[in-house]
């Protein structure tokens, strides 16, 4: 039996649905999204919970957009279970120096890695609350400590995702909702690091990327913290990244 809801906004090959697998594993049901279009790159990840004799559910939605977001809330309530975690993991990273950095991209960036955070942890909490227990957790990046060359629009969102979830935390940590951010510094072992950097056999082979499965675990390690000890903010990096 499920024993309720772990909602992750932002499920895909790699970090995302590391994290959904790892949630199902406890015994909750992984709820994950991705727009619409893109929802049969979803039914992978979901077979693969349900062969483990894990319970998932995909959904097509578009976390920018509030009425969807709060539809998709009030429907896992209702047809799976209360939504004990949420974890939102929309990245956005694009590079672009400033003078070409369009409005258009700016405000795009901005919506898909913070106001929709903005959006999915609102609408956690709004559930939660009630309850007095529920997990949020938000995945960071270097982009939201320092912001580099490059990467306005990114460090920027970024930067807001890191404050929502200060402030988060400060209000709903004393009605018993841990928040916690989490800064991931350094290159994922995903398709898209594997096609994209010419040393990634090299550096995987040295444990040199980040492995998602062992990213998923510090999710599930932080929803089990006691309330006595809670971790806001944790950096996770491999061994021989550069900070």
């Amino acid at each position: 039996m499920s024993k309720g809801a772990a909602l992750i906004v932002g499920a895909g090959d790699a970090t995302g649905g590391a994290i959904a697998k790892a949630f199902s594993r406890e015994g909750l049901t992984a709820c994950v999204t991705r727009r619409a279009r893109n929802l049969d790159s979803l039914a992978a990840l979901v077979a693969g919970i349900e062969a483990e004799g894990g319970q998932a559910r995909a959904f097509g939605v578009d976390a920018r957009e509030e009425e969807a977001t709060i539809a998709l809330v009030d429907q896992i309530e209702a047809e799976v279970g209360p939504l004990e975690v949420c974890v939102f993991n929309i990245g956005a990273n694009v590079r672009f120096g400033i003078t070409d950095t369009t409005a258009r991209v700016y405000h795009k960036v901005w919506e898909m890695a913070a106001y929709s955070g903005f959006l999915a942890g609102r609408e956690a909490a709004r559930v939660m609350k009630p309850r007095g227990r529920g997990t949020i957790l938000f995945t960071g990046a270097t982009a939201g400590v320092r912001g580099r060359e490059g990467f306005s629009a990114f460090a920027g969102a970024k930067h807001a995702l890191r404050a929502l979830a200060q402030s988060m935390a400060r209000e709903l940590g004393p009605q018993g909702i841990h928040v916690a951010h989490v800064v991931i510094d350094g290159a994922i072992d995903s398709q898209f690091i594997r096609e994209n950097l010419p040393d990634a056999d090299e550096r995987r082979a040295r444990d040199g990327l980040l492995v998602p499965d062992e990213i998923a675990k510090n999710y599930v390690w932080l929803h089990r913290q006691h309330r006595s000890a809670w971790t806001h903010e944790l950096d996770l990096r491999p061994w021989n990244e550069t900070w």
